[in-house]
């Protein structure tokens, strides 16, 4: 695919996705997680900390191949995926305080996303820096604060329109999205031969752990268990391509992310039927 439009295209998907989380998910929303400080640092430290020591890990026991490494470090790097929310209610999670931590994620991001990178380069020489921290965060405030944050004012300011536009919005968000899915499965799938074995074993092992993760450090409610859980495995991909995008090393880590989106899939199913099976139990 040309290099320039593969570029357009993940640009309008990621923020059309993140106008659309701003216009559907308020302010409001976002505070009630962070009415909740010990929950939200807790929450922060599975998927901003916790799961990036998890690849660290997993690259310093392991030789992998170099595009699986810069994948798994792009994925690390980039939390807060556009349908965690959907993810975790089909584990049957409240709507609340899943918002309220996507909607965190998507703005953190900004600062999140580059440090990890650069902490990732100073730890594993191989991966390469030719974008620098300071680029990446300019492009992550295009792409995604900038949109989330004019999604919020639009709510605020003109409620009207918001509620005009939200769900075309939202549709639109969510069919680019799905192009931009098929194409990355287009351009990978074909390279998938090439993880069998050890690579895809470390992914399975880092969604595991991640999975395990959150689980744990939700807490003893079962709903905030189920959050946190599902918002460790669900890395913005869109925006891992981006940044990937940016090094020109996208046909490079595009198996890796096409396969992590499959295993994530898999566990993430499987974890919401446990849990809502767990929730018919007690209830």
């Amino acid at each position: 695919m040309n290099h320039p439009l593969l570029v357009i295209i993940v640009k309008v998907t990621i923020f059309s996705l993140m106008l659309a989380m701003g216009i559907n998910l308020s302010l409001e929303k976002m505070l009630s997680l962070w009415r909740k400080p010990a929950l939200l640092f807790r929450a922060l430290l599975a998927v901003v900390v916790l799961v990036p020591l998890v690849v660290v890990a997993l690259l310093k026991l392991f030789n992998l191949p170099l595009g699986v490494t810069i994948g798994l470090v792009l994925l690390a790097a980039s939390p807060g995926a556009p349908l965690t929310t959907k993810r975790t209610q089909m584990a049957g999670a409240r709507f609340r305080n899943s918002a309220s931590l996507q909607l965190t994620l998507a703005l953190l991001a900004v600062v999140i996303t580059p440090l990890t990178l650069a902490i990732f380069a100073i730890l594993f020489q191989s991966i390469p820096d030719k974008v620098t921290m300071l680029d990446v965060a300019k492009q992550v405030t295009i792409v995604q604060f900038l949109p989330v944050s004019l999604g919020l004012l639009l709510q605020k300011f003109g409620a009207k329109y918001a509620v005009v536009i939200a769900q075309p919005l939202t549709f639109i968000a969510n069919s680019l999205f799905l192009v931009l899915i098929i194409l990355a499965c287009i351009v990978g799938v074909p390279l998938l031969s090439k993880l069998w074995g050890l690579p895809l074993v470390v992914i399975a092992i880092m969604v595991i752990v991640s999975l395990g993760i959150g689980h744990a450090l939700g807490g003893p409610d079962e709903d905030q268990r189920s959050i946190l859980a599902i918002s460790c495995i669900a890395r913005n991909v869109g925006l891992a391509l981006f940044i990937a995008i940016l090094n020109g090393l996208e046909k490079q880590v595009m198996p890796t992310i096409v396969v992590y989106l499959m295993v994530g899939a898999v566990f993430g199913v499987l974890y919401s039927i446990y849990h809502k099976r767990k929730l018919a139990e007690l209830s």
